[in-house]
């Protein structure tokens, strides 16, 4: 392909950046050969030249097109570079959020620093058994192949996890091991998974530190094989430990910390069994201080310490050994406490009594001198004699530093080979697969020995890798029989035998570690003298002698020498380890009990850990040869030895391997730092396997993939049937150039960015033909939009001129009507103004000739006043003369009268003093007297008359008097008046002229105020319509604020409707969360018994000879407990020798409802003890107080004891004699031949029925006196017990004298209990019977008090009403009283009814037990007898028998009814040829049968041998689902009739009265129904399991992968994983194979009868596993999450939508299960932009969590270059919007769920008596009753 082709203009490249290593570029014109500069634009928009380099003149690498960017497999990108992985790695990891990707073979892990919900048990099982190209990436897809490929290909398999500290390698490895655990259990019960896992704990405290990178560092290398038996089931582990790092021990490096086992020690000292270790804070050690930070963020120690002890106890590490590793780990700390004081230069010595040594030395158990003597000193021997030499404080300090590293090397040791031999396996192991959690490639500003080693592995693991890649590649191309050319790829064998050939780093350094004087300088000079200048991967640094560097792999390493003899050496004194081994703390010697023997390959030697004893310290003047013998391996050495080891043990298995990338070193969640990752990149071997996939044909296509994306670069003639020819035949036309590609068997192989050019042709075509569609529906549009602006434009054209002509007409009517206006406005105006002129004419005229009218009248006016003011001024005047007058004339005449009245006083005063004047007045005075006395009499006749008179005149005068009174008091007014009115004259004429003057102001003011007013009334006018808006605005408010309350009342009312709805819905979850843990209890519950069973087989299997005895099955139930039983009582002589009987049996099977009955029957022994406890008391109580009553009594006499023996044994006689007349009766009724006598219709059978009910009354009521005599007698015993007279002991003598049989005595002991119990019972119902009555008698005297008060009121409110009120009153009290009694009447009369149909059921027992001694009396009649007889010949005719529903068998049978019914029957020809459910109505028949017969054993054994029948059948068959289904229906069927013929009212409203007759009439089988009710739920559980089974296979592939619509998706490139095709292959599953399975399940379920009810919840439980199952994978699966693959789910559910509906099960909630995928279909589907797509995605996908909403919208993928990615800031959106929403945070939908099952009582129409066994059944042995 010439670069002139690719690099043309908008072609997009990447170019080297010194901050973000590679930044995005586009070019702005044709690159064309010969250019030096390339003209381009970054994506911030600057233009910048690109200079190419002179010499090589190579092109910038180019970019892949935006479809292919986020890939999960990096080789599926069609250009392969480093900016290219680096930009799908950072796109993954922080627009996705997905950490993990594959490479390959490689499984690339970024560390993102926070947890993950990715990592639980439904991911788990979402993987499992799932192909690894078909899910995203992750840790769990590699174990899966993994362990698939162990037990596919019987091979070991390793898992390689590698990366730099802090990139995650421990958490993968963790996580590995967790998957192999979780998915293949253990092969036995000693949870070898569990201590697998718990290994972790341990050696993480023990291993691991927190360093400035991570802080839970691994600082050793680990390799743990995961041993599985035959059945690939976990068996037991090892582990293989490397380079423990032990320097960290005695030194830390600031912000780091040493092992946490030293911290958790710390942070548990306050602990009880710790305070021996005298242990402080961690600040405190020397050990444990240096770092400078002791504490984690987010760890606590302590309860890390908690973690650590409990898998140290979990791997059996004891309680004791725990504390002695607590005990050497306490001794380190304080042996790192441990001063010296300096004597001088070259001696030193431990101050005395120093506090840590002597903790040490308690603690260690060794001797405190002998220590601090070694502390301080060194043996040297020579070849003649040993010398004791003092060491200086250096040498000390690092001689103590190196004991304490050596005795934690060891600890370390102990320890793994303690887990080792708690992991190690108890079987045989047949494979295994391990896990390798090793350094990955460091580098550092210092490196030494450690670094050296850990580079060294990993050139080993590089080699490793890359011929496993080479290898891989070349079978590929093997197996497609391609020309395998051979690819350069890069070797490091060079640098592997630069550091451990001969004459290698490493032999050189174990040379120079011989060496007597030997030092780093001396090494180095020997490093530079053999392999500078001579090897170009070794090079000197400039400005240092002591260093050297090593190009590896990954990167130049400058290693400094200093220390890496000592190191390589690891050098600890002899002495000090013999003293350690003197101890007498039995476990410190044993860690160094090994150090003799040989370094096992498994031991973790290369960690330093290597056994002190063959590290002796050379003498000073050694020979060469000894000095070789004595020495022992070097660390180097060991490393080297364990390393080869390890790659055979690699080679040998198939390699898995994950690169973990540490993606910055601040621990950021989610930061990508390119510089760093790239440096990961290449030093893993990421970009190797990248290149190596480069250098052949990285791309791959099968012949169909590529048919379907490059269909449109083909001509329809270009298309043949044979695709493969196709392909080859567009391909040479496409590509010219042969090399690029090559054709396999099955694929094509493309060079690196072929793909990419063909997909540039692809979008070229595909934008010319968008071009073109465009081009013509624009012009489409165009031609449309002119036609249509063509036609507006007539028609504005037509309407403009018809308006311009409507105007000009318009126009020339208003000129017209113009002048017309004119002319009449012109006189209109003159007009007006003459009519104004003569107007105002008139109106001067008017008013002047007013004025002066006016003028005239005030002129008269003021005359007429005039005149009228004289005449009452001349008037007053004369008046007032007259008076004047008149008051001198009367003063005149009383003065005269006065004198002359004065005069006659003066005669009168004469006369009368004169006394003849008095004689003369006396003559005559009798005579006057009489005559006065007849005038008085007179008078006063007269004076009556004049006295009525003048009553008479008196009213008148009144009236008169005050008429006159009132005339004067008028006339003194108007005198009054005149006078007033004559002053006021003058007044008024002054108030004339004021008048007139006021009435200028008053006009004035009135003119003002008229103004006012209407100003006023204005302002009211305008107040009142301004009240009246705001009356209509009140008025308004009173309606907003009346509606405001009714929508308020209405949303509180629906509020509440909806709280009463959601607290329905609640309580429903409730009660389906109750349901379904009872369910999965039920579930748990057969698991075991299944278990259980299997365990017992196995058992069974290995025990070869059986068990002597039977089985026998045990029952629940009891007939002594049910209503209608007909044989009265069961005495417990005659249960002893059933009791007797059980022990000496084998167990039965097990009873589903033996636990129920154990667990009623524990509940009633509690109350019964409880009640009999009470009883006692009350007893001891009476007995006291009739011991009292007793003392105060006479003694009874013997006579009355005598009586009443007598009467009891005439009453026994009498009860003997009654049933003698009754067995007497039964003959002559069995005796009887004639039919028509023996009929129960007959005359002589109704005779003898009364009479056979009188005698069974008699002798009920007999049976009551004799009890009722008994218990006299008994509580005469007992009060005559108390006395010991003669009497008693007599009386006592002559019954023991009575019963002189020892029978006798022993039967009338019995009949004692059973008196003593009966009377027990009689007198627990009377005392119970008695208050009872007691209570009710209460309730009658309450209720008897309430209705008198009730009464009284009632009265007392009729007296205050009025009569016609009372009587209506009265009369309305009456209505109710009688009202209420007719109510009473009414229930007694139901209660009556009740009881009459009880008694009506016993009458038929009766009478049905007549029947059948008729039946068996005449089958024992003799033929003789019946011959002697005489017989009258009788007309028989033949009639139908009438069957009563029920089957009869014989208990020997009842084995083989289960073996033929249930164990042995085939449903499919049950199923097709019979009616539904006929197992179940053959079991209930025969149970009514049983019931019949009133034998409760039978129905008993009966019905458990029939649920143990059924569990067997279906653990026999339970993958069957006709045979799951066919017993679900039947179990379901089967409680259903017992629910139907119980007798309960709840189940009989639907039955006909035949059904009701067929009714359950002795035993209550509640108990069972529930244990069938259990069956029935396991049974559902099982089917839903193997409906699982059945379609978990089909979903994805039917789901999602078919292209239901074809050519709706495309296919999208694939790396090397490659996924399951979506070409609908033979063997794959399509949306039409799902349905096709749902409609055989759904008419099987038809078949076998399945109420409509459970068959709408298998359906809905169907629905929901392909939902979650569909969903869980689309959110596991990149490639799923396309616009493409929404349309093609939602068509697929609108499949089964109509599926639903053919079936008519659109109401079972099937398609409400469906909800979480449609929405997340429809999310695929939907604009991703705006934040108005935002809230229409959160109101829209409102059955999908948070998680999974952001997981789709994570990785959603364009398939096309027209589709776009979903910005980060849109998910950002999302997620703030939907951060309120309370929801699960899982991230999968649990496809293990079943919802609760329910069991809706159906009832049968079914008549029981019609129903046919057939033969085929082979039921011959049973019979129809």
């Amino acid at each position: 392909m010439a670069a002139s082709e690719l690099y043309t203009k908008y072609a997009r490249v990447w170019i080297p950046d010194p901050e973000e290593v590679w930044k995005s570029a586009e070019l702005l014109k044709d690159y064309k050969p010969g250019d030096k500069v390339l003209q381009l634009r970054l994506e911030e928009g600057k233009d910048l030249e690109y200079s190419l380099d002179p010499k090589t003149k190579e092109l910038p690498p180019l970019r892949n097109p935006d479809i292919l960017v986020g890939e999960n497999d990096l080789t599926a990108l069609s250009y392969l570079h480093e900016p290219a992985v680096l930009h799908n790695l950072k796109v993954r990891f922080i627009d996705s959020k997905l950490i993990y990707t594959y490479c390959g073979i490689v499984l690339v892990a970024i560390n993102p620093y926070e947890q993950l919900p990715i990592y639980g048990e439904d991911i788990i099982n979402a993987y499992s058994g799932q192909n690894m190209g078909d899910m995203d990436p992750h840790i769990f897809a590699v174990a899966e192949e993994a362990y698939k490929q162990m037990a596919r290909d019987e091979r070991n398999q390793s898992i390689i996890v590698s990366g730099e500290s802090g990139a995650g390698k421990t958490v993968s490895a963790k996580y590995a091991m967790r998957y192999f655990a979780t998915v293949s259990g253990s092969a036995s019960e000693a949870n070898v998974e569990e201590k697998v896992l718990a290994s972790n704990p341990i050696m993480e405290s023990i291993g691991n530190a927190k360093t400035t990178r991570n802080d839970n560092s691994s600082r050793f290398g680990k390799y743990i094989e995961i041993g599985f038996d035959k059945r690939y089931r976990i068996i037991g582990a090892n582990m293989r430990t490397y380079l423990l790092e032990k320097s960290r021990v005695v030194f830390q490096a600031e912000e780091e910390r040493n092992y946490h086992i030293f911290y958790q020690l710390c942070a548990s000292a306050v602990l009880p069994e710790f305070k021996t270790l005298r242990l402080g804070n961690a600040n405190y050690f020397h050990y444990t201080k240096q770092g400078g930070s002791p504490v984690i963020d987010g760890v606590d120690d302590a309860k890390e310490m908690v973690n650590t002890r409990q898998a140290c106890t979990l791997l059996g590490i004891s309680d004791s050994y725990q504390m002695g590793i607590f005990r050497i780990l306490a001794g380190i700390l304080h042996l790192g406490n441990v001063e010296f004081a300096s004597r001088d230069s070259d001696s030193c010595t431990v101050p005395p009594k120093h506090e840590p040594l002597t903790i040490f030395c308690d603690l260690m158990g060794v001797e405190y001198e002998e220590m601090a003597h070694w502390l301080c000193h060194r043996k040297l021997a020579t070849a003649t004699e040993t010398y004791i030499k003092p060491i200086s404080k250096l040498h000390a300090i690092n001689a103590r530093d190196a004991l304490a590293k050596h005795i934690y090397a060891n600890l370390f040791n102990w320890i793994v080979d303690h887990v080792n031999k708690a992991l190690h396996a108890a079987v045989k192991q047949h494979s295994f697969i391990g896990v390798l959690d090793i350094y990955g490639f460091e580098t550092f500003e210092i490196n030494s020995f450690e670094q050296f080693c850990i580079n060294y592995a990993n050139e080993k693991l590089q080699q490793q890798f890359n011929m496993h890649v080479f290898k891989l590649e070349q079978e590929e191309y093997m197996k497609e029989q391609i020309p395998w050319t051979l690819i350069d790829f890069y070797d490091n064998q060079p640098c592997i035998n630069l550091i451990e050939a001969k004459m290698g780093v490493l032999d050189l350094l174990d040379e120079e570690c011989k060496m007597p004087k030997g030092s780093d300088d001396s090494w180095a000079q020997k490093l530079y003298n053999t392999h500078l200048n001579k090897c170009a991967l070794f090079e000197k640094p400039r400005m240092s002698n002591k260093a050297f560097i090593i190009k590896h792999f990954a990167d130049k390493v400058e290693y400094q020498c200093e220390g890496f003899l000592e190191k390589n050496k690891d050098t600890v004194y002899e002495e000090q380890i013999r003293v350690l081994k003197s101890s007498k703390f039995k476990l410190l010697p044993e860690l160094f009990q090994d150090e003799e023997k040989v370094l096992s390959p498994t031991s973790a030697a290369p960690s330093g850990r290597v056994p002190l004893t063959r590290m002796p310290v050379k003498p000073a003047k050694a020979r060469p040869g000894q000095a070789s013998k004595e020495h022992k391996k070097t660390v180097g050495h060991q490393f080297r030895n364990s390393l080869h080891l390890l790659m055979e043990t690699l080679n040998a298995t198939t390699p898995h391997y994950v690169r973990c990338i540490k993606p910055n070193d601040f621990k950021f969640p989610f930061t990508f730092d390119e510089k760093r990752a790239v440096q990961q990149l290449r030093a893993c071997g990421v970009l190797e396997t990248i290149r190596i996939s480069a250098a052949g044909f990285p791309s791959r296509w099968t012949y169909q993939e590529f048919f379907s994306r490059y269909r449109v670069l083909m001509k329809q003639r270009d298309v043949l049937g044979d695709r493969k020819q196709t392909c080859k035949n567009v391909l040479e036309k496409l590509i010219q150039d042969k090399d690029k590609y090559q054709f396999g068997k099955t694929k094509i192989f493309f060079r690196a960015g072929q793909v990419a050019y063909l997909e540039k042709i692809r979008a070229d075509k595909l934008r010319a033909a968008c071009i073109r569609i465009q081009k013509t529906i624009r012009g489409w549009l165009m031609r449309k939009k002119y036609m249509r602006m063509r036609k507006a434009a007539i028609t504005i054209q037509r309407h403009v001129r018809g308006y311009q002509a409507r105007c000009y007409a318009k126009f020339l009517r208003r000129t017209r009507a113009a002048i017309t206006i004119q002319k009449f406005q012109r006189m209109y105006v003159v007009r007006k103004r003459y009519r104004c002129m003569r107007d105002a004419t008139i109106a001067l005229q008017a008013l002047l000739r007013g004025y002066m009218v006016r003028n005239k009248y005030q002129m008269m006016l003021r005359e007429h006043k005039s005149v009228v003011i004289q005449k009452h001024v001349r008037g007053w005047l004369a008046r007032r003369r007259y008076g004047r007058t008149l008051r001198a004339i009367v003063y005149l005449q009383c003065c005269y009268r006065r004198m002359m009245a004065k005069r006659e006083l003066k005669k009168l005063k004469i006369e009368a003093r004169s006394v003849e004047r008095y004689k003369k007045l006396h003559i005559g005075l009798e005579n006057k007297i009489m005559q006065l006395q007849r005038k008085i009499d007179e008078q006063n006749k007269e004076y009556k008359s004049l006295l009525e008179k003048m009553t008479a005149l008196e009213v008148t005068y009144t009236t008169e008097t005050e008429k006159l009174r009132g005339d004067v008091e008028r006339l003194r007014l108007s005198e009054e008046e005149a006078r007033s009115a004559t002053s006021r004259v003058l007044s008024l004429q002054e108030e004339i002229a004021k008048l007139r003057t006021e009435l200028h102001h008053t006009q004035a003011e009135k003119k003002s105020i008229e103004e006012r007013a209407d100003k006023y009334k204005h302002e009211t006018e305008q107040l009142v319509s301004e009240l009246k808006e705001q009356n209509s605005l009140l008025k308004t408010e009173k309606e907003e604020l009346n509606r405001r309350i009714h929508d308020q009342a209405k949303e509180i009312t629906e509020s509440m409707e909806k709280k009463l709805v959601e607290e329905t819905k609640q309580l429903e979850l409730d009660l389906n969360d109750e349901r379904l843990r009872y369910q999965n209890l039920l579930n748990e519950f057969s698991r075991l018994e299944e278990r259980y069973d299997d365990l017992k087989d196995e058992m069974n299997l290995m025990v070869s000879i059986p068990k002597p005895g039977h089985k026998r099955t045990d029952s629940t139930h009891s007939s002594n407990e049910s209503e209608y039983t007909f044989s009265s009582e069961i005495t417990e002589a005659e249960d002893l020798p059933l009791r007797m009987e059980e022990p000496s049996e084998k167990k039965a099977a097990l009873d589903m409802s033996l636990f129920l009955k154990l667990q009623k029957r524990v509940s009633e022994l509690e109350q019964e003890k409880q009640s009999l406890q009470d009883e006692l008391d009350r007893k001891e109580e009476q007995a006291l107080r009739a011991k009292a009553k007793e003392e105060e009594r006479p003694p009874i006499r013997g006579a009355e004891l005598e009586y009443e023996s007598l009467k009891r044994q005439e009453l026994e006689s009498e009860n003997k004699k009654l049933k003698n007349e009754l067995n007497e009766l039964q003959k002559a009724l069995t005796e009887t031949r004639a039919p028509e006598v023996t009929a129960p219709g007959a005359p002589a059978y109704r005779v003898l029925l009364d009479q056979l009910t009188s005698v069974s009354e008699e002798l009920e009521v007999r049976k009551e006196e004799v009890l009722i005599l008994r218990s006299q007698l008994v509580s005469q015993k007992e009060a005559i017990q108390p006395k010991h007279t003669m009497t008693d002991a007599t009386i006592l003598l002559e019954d023991v004298q009575k019963m002189k049989d020892k029978g006798e005595i022993a039967q009338a002991y019995i009949g004692l209990k059973e008196t003593n119990r009966l009377l027990e019972s009689q007198l627990q119902s009377q005392r119970k019977s008695h208050e009872n009555e007691l209570e009710s008698l209460r309730g009658e005297i309450q209720s008897l008090k309430e209705e008198n008060n009730r009464q009284q009121q009632l009265l007392a409110q009729n007296l205050q009403l009025p009569p016609e009120a009372r009587i209506e009153a009265s009369l309305q009290h009456e209505i109710t009283r009688l009202t209420n009694e007719n109510l009473d009447l009414m229930e007694q009369l139901e209660k009556q009814d009740k009881t009459v149909r009880k008694l009506k059921k016993q009458l038929k027992v009766f009478a049905k037990k007549i029947g059948e001694l008729e039946v068996g009396q005449m089958e024992n009649i003799s033929p003789g007898q019946i011959i002697d007889e005489p017989i009258r010949p009788v007309n028989i005719p033949r009639k139908e028998k009438d069957f009563q529903g029920m089957l009869e068998y014989k208990k020997e049978d009842e084995q083989k009814l289960v073996k033929n019914l249930i164990l042995e029957l085939k449903p499919r020809g049950v199923a097709v040829n019979l009616i539904p459910g006929l197992p179940a109505y053959i079991l209930f028949m025969c149970v009514r049968h049983a019931d019949y017969l009133n034998d409760d054993q039978k129905v008993r054994s009966l019905l458990t041998s029939t649920i143990n029948g059924i569990k067997k059948v279906l653990k026999k068959r339970g993958d069957d689902f006709e045979t799951v289904s066919f017993w679900l229906s039947n179990t379901c069927r089967f409680l259903h009739c017992l629910k139907q013929y119980s007798g309960e009212e709840g189940f009989m409203k639907h039955n006909t009265p035949r059904q009701n007759e067929h009714c359950l009439t002795n035993f209550d089988l509640a108990e069972y129904r529930q244990v069938l009710s259990d069956l029935a739920i396991q049974i559902y559980q099982q089917l839903v399991r193997v409906l699982e089974n059945i379609l978990q296979p089909m979903i994805v592939s039917g789901m999602l992968e078919h292209e239901t619509i074809q050519g709706v998706s495309g296919v999208k490139p694939t790396g090397l994983r490659k996924r399951t095709s979506s070409i609908a292959d033979e063997g794959t599953y399509t949306l039409d194979s799902i349905i096709r399975q749902l409609n055989s399940f759904h008419s099987v379920m038809c078949q076998h009868g399945m109420d409509p009810e459970l068959i709408k919840q298998v359906v809905k439980q169907m629905f929901y596993i392909i939902g979650a199952v569909t969903l869980n994978n689309l959110l596991l699966r990149k490639d799923m999450c396309s616009w493409s693959k929404g349309m093609q789910i939602r068509y697929n559910v609108s499949q089964l939508e109509e599926w639903l509906r053919d079936k008519n099960l659109m109401n079972s909630g099937a398609k409400e299960t469906l909800e979480p995928l449609i929405q997340a279909a429809q999310l695929l589907q939907v604009k991703k932009k705006t934040d108005e797509d935002a809230e229409a995605i959160c109101s829209m996908c409102n059955a999908l969590t948070t998680a999974q909403i952001v997981k789709v919208l994570n990785l959603y993928t364009p398939v096309n270059e027209f589709e776009e990615r979903v910005l980060v800031s849109f998910i950002r959106t999302i997620q703030v919007r939907l951060r309120d929403r309370k929801d699960s945070p899982q991230l999968l939908m649990d496809a293990k769920h079943i919802f609760p099952v329910t069991f809706p009582f159906n009832p049968s129409s079914l008549a029981l008596e019609t129903i046919q066994i057939p033969a085929s059944l082979g039921l011959g042995f049973i019979s129809r009753v």
